[in-house]
């Protein structure tokens, strides 16, 4: 097992507590920022010590990107992470892609819900895994990569969710069913990843908005959201930024605005309905990401190095598992 399982949770633990030390000793503004500094280093300098690359993207997206974006956000007194929460749940939100609930009745609506319908994510889930699992082979990237890489978040992060409901924390949902989506700007700022999304709205889009225009913030969170994705990528994959990510996003920024821009000149009249403007969007964004998405993370060989991997990691699982039907008697 190598030793980062262990001590890169264990540094990123005792960096947020001291943030949060920080953050309760000194107001918001540039000396809260300069002293969170040591916590902004170490988070850049951790995911490379985590030697699988998939494992090592996520690091990067968690600490990397959400983390940093937190901590700044929190140098200058705003969320989503607070001083005032106890330690654990501190910990948990700064440096995981979750989001704790804003009121004890949403929480208890959640409950009455997430009671109703138990059945419903465990079919969900059976429904990802057996899709992740016709993915065992190295092919080119397909339709069928933007529907692994979708089961795999939806699978990983409501996990995340569920442990924080074990240590008492309610969260809000990572995704609200993308597959539904009506408009782009349904997609990306309702749907997709809400806590990226969140965190984007808060550091970019509000504070470029309240200077330049509702516009202006589109273009600058979704440009800031491809660069993000650049830097995680290099994480990934060792390899320099080419740009495609970048242009992926700054695409959808600008078709979010025009889609606006057509909303304003339509008002009153007939819009598409759900039944022709998901497939629409949904196709748009599949379209785009194959042509400047996936090849970043894919190309040049990367998918064989991550099937391989994958294949590795599930061989070790196995023989695991037989070791302990041979412990307990059951295997041969």
């Amino acid at each position: 097992m190598h030793h980062s399982v262990a001590t890169v949770p264990l540094a990123v633990t005792a960096g947020m507590l001291y943030a949060r030390a920080a953050a309760a000793s000194t107001r918001p503004g540039p000396g809260r920022l300069f002293a969170f500094t040591p916590v902004l280093a170490l988070l850049l300098v951790l995911p490379f010590s985590v030697p699988l690359y998939g494992a090592r993207g996520l690091a990067a997206f968690f600490l990397v990107w959400l983390g940093e974006f937190k901590l700044l956000l929190l140098a200058f007194g705003r969320g989503p992470v607070d001083p005032a929460l106890r330690p654990l749940p501190f910990v948990f939100t700064a440096s995981l892609p979750v989001k704790l609930r804003q009121s004890r009745s949403q929480a208890a609506d959640a409950a009455v819900t997430t009671a109703g319908t138990v059945a419903l994510p465990l079919l969900s889930s059976g429904i990802k895994v057996a899709v992740m699992a016709t993915r065992c082979t190295p092919t080119p990237p397909s339709p069928s990569t933007a529907v692994v890489m979708y089961c795999v978040l939806d699978s990983l992060l409501p996990c995340l969710a569920v442990a924080g409901r074990a240590l008492g924390m309610e969260m809000e949902p990572q995704f609200d069913r993308p597959y539904l989506s009506a408009s782009l700007g349904d997609f990306w700022g309702r749907r997709w990843n809400l806590v990226a999304s969140a965190a984007l709205r808060a550091a970019v889009h509000d504070p470029v908005r309240a200077r330049l225009g509702a516009p202006a913030g589109v273009l600058a969170a979704f440009l800031v959201s491809g660069l993000m994705h650049e830097v995680v990528l290099y994480y990934l994959t060792f390899r320099a930024p080419t740009g495609r990510v970048t242009a992926f996003f700054a695409l959808h920024g600008a078709c979010v605005c025009a889609e606006r821009w057509c909303a304003r000149r339509c008002v009153g009249r007939a819009r598409p309905p759900r039944v022709v403007a998901t497939p629409l969007v949904v196709g748009f964004v599949a379209g785009t990401a194959f042509w400047l998405f996936f090849p970043a993370i894919f190309g040049d060989g990367m998918d064989d190095l991550y099937l391989a991997e994958n294949a590795a990691l599930a061989s070790s699982f196995l023989d695991a598992g037989a070791w302990l039907l041979r412990l307990v008697g059951l295997g041969q």
